[in-house]
């Protein structure tokens, strides 16, 4: 398979390229800073791109199976709601053009249900400093749904996603979190990335949330 990966030098970009590629995928790694990839596989070519310009990025898109979305506008970015819902309508608008039918776009747990009418972004105890981009993720999975001729799919980490081990196991749910014995919601961000190249794989939820924890 021949995979597009966005935001390839971020926190989840980073596991899901090596993931790819330790699967013999085929990755066309697109960052703002191409320097920043440490990777090294005959398989892997490096791309800088800008995600904002959708006309740009659907030719760097073109002739290949899947685009996986692991875009981030920047924790501290002033203007992070409006650049998040920007960036993520022009990666989804260049998949279009670039006539790639599967689109993964990692997004956040805040729009989990943690009650049938409570989204974990609402709660009180949700912190105030991430509270901006879970909110512009949890509007974008709104416009996503709406998505009819893409094979789109979305997905929200666990509440508590950390760096850590690949150990390849783990549970799939789709609107709530997925709590532990504990009552923990977590996943590594390299078992994550195991669940993205799955999903490409199996194409379990086309057209469809879904999230994950051990």
């Amino acid at each position: 398979m021949k995979v597009a990966l966005i935001g390839a030098t971020g926190f989840v970009g980073t596991a899901v390229l090596n993931e790819a590629l330790s699967r013999g995928y085929e990755v066309t790694a697109i960052a703002r800073d191409t320097k920043k990839i440490t990777a090294i596989s005959d398989k892997l070519i490096a791309v800088a791109a800008d995600v904002y310009d959708a006309d740009i990025l659907a030719e760097v898109l073109k002739g290949h199976d899947a685009v996986v979305n692991t875009f981030n506008a920047g924790w501290g970015n002033p203007d992070l709601y409006n650049d998040f819902i920007k960036g993520s309508e022009a990666i989804q608008k260049a998949t279009k053009q670039a006539g790639v039918k599967r689109l993964l776009v990692v997004g956040g747990a805040g729009s989990l249900y943690i009650t049938p009418e409570l989204q974990l972004v609402d709660s009180p105890q949700f912190p105030a400093e991430w509270k901006t981009g879970a909110t512009a993720a949890r509007d974008y999975l709104n416009i996503i749904k709406k998505e009819e001729d893409l094979d789109w799919t979305f997905l929200s980490p666990a509440i508590n996603l950390h760096p850590g081990t690949r150990t390849g196991k783990f549970r799939l749910g789709t609107d709530e979190p997925v709590f532990d014995a504990d009552g923990k919601a977590e996943i590594s961000v390299e078992d994550m990335a195991v669940a993205i190249i799955n999903e490409l794989e199996n194409n379990q939820f086309v057209k469809r949330r879904f999230t994950l924890g051990y």
